[in-house]
C-alpha cells in the first residue's frame, strides 16, 4: 500500500549523466550500450537468496559502474533530507537491436564521499516487435522506504543484465531453457521531449517528514 502523504515525483534521465526534476526541453541525443550475455554485469547486493558468495544487502557499487554496459545518472548534491517511502518505477523509453532482451534499473544512494550503494532494483523482460524500434517500457522497482541524507545524490543505473540474480536473456527471442546460442546487442536509452525516461520515486514532503 501506498503512503498517503507520499507524492508520486518524476526524475528525469538526461544528457550528461544527470538526473534532474526537469524533463528534458529540446533533444538530447540517446545513450548507447553493448549487451553481451556471455559477459553479464554481476550481481552485486540487493534482496538476495543466493550462496555466501553473493551478500546480500547494500553494497558499494563502483565496478558494476566501472562497466561500459551500466548507465548512471545522478542528481545534483540534495540540499536537504529527502525520503522515499513507496512503490519505486522506472519508465524507460529504449530499443534494443535484438529480438529480446531485458531492461534493469537499480536506484542507489551516492554519499558525500561518492560511495554509490544499491536501494532497490527491477528487471523487465521484452520482446522487440521491431529491431531497433523504440518504446516504452516499466521496470517495476518494488517498494522502499529511505531517506537521502542532505549532500547525498540520488542515482540510477540502467542496464540488461544481473547474474545470477536473474537469468541472462540471450538475446535471440528464444526461451532461456531451450536457447543453444547468444547474441550480442546495442542497446539505446531515449530522453528526449517526446520520450521522457524517467524515474519515479514516492517522495514524502519535508514537513510530512517532520512529524
Amino acid at each position: 500500500m501506498a503512503l498517503s502523504r507520499a507524492v508520486d515525483t518524476d526524475f528525469h534521465l538526461r544528457a550528461d549523466a544527470r538526473l534532474t526534476q526537469e524533463p528534458p526541453s529540446t533533444a538530447e541525443q540517446a545513450e548507447d550500450f553493448t549487451y553481451d550475455p556471455m559477459n553479464p554485469v554481476p550481481t552485486t547486493g540487493g534482496a538476495l537468496l543466493l550462496t555466501d558468495e553473493f551478500r546480500p544487502g547494500p553494497l558499494d557499487q563502483a565496478a558494476v559502474e566501472a562497466r561500459e554496459d551500466v548507465l548512471v545518472f545522478t542528481t545534483e548534491p540534495l540540499a536537504e533530507d529527502t525520503e522515499v517511502t513507496g512503490r519505486v518505477k522506472v519508465i524507460l523509453h529504449a530499443a534494443t537491436h535484438g529480438p529480446s532482451t531485458d531492461w534493469v534499473a537499480r536506484l542507489c544512494d551516492v554519499d558525500e564521499n561518492g560511495v554509490s550503494r544499491n536501494v532497490t532494483d527491477g528487471i523487465v523482460r521484452v520482446r522487440a516487435a521491431t529491431p531497433g524500434e523504440p518504446a516504452e517500457h516499466v521496470v517495476d522497482l518494488w517498494s522502499t522506504s529511505i531517506v537521502f541524507r542532505a549532500g547525498h545524490r540520488i542515482r540510477v543505473q540502467i542496464t540488461s543484465s544481473n547474474f545470477p540474480r536473474w537469468d541472462r536473456n540471450l538475446n535471440t527471442g528464444e526461451s532461456e531453457d531451450s536457447a543453444t546460442a547468444a547474441r550480442v546487442a546495442r542497446q539505446q536509452i531515449f530522453h528526449d521531449p517526446d520520450r521522457p525516461s524517467r524515474i519515479t520515486l514516492p517522495v514524502v514532503p519535508i514537513a510530512d517528514q517532520k512529524r
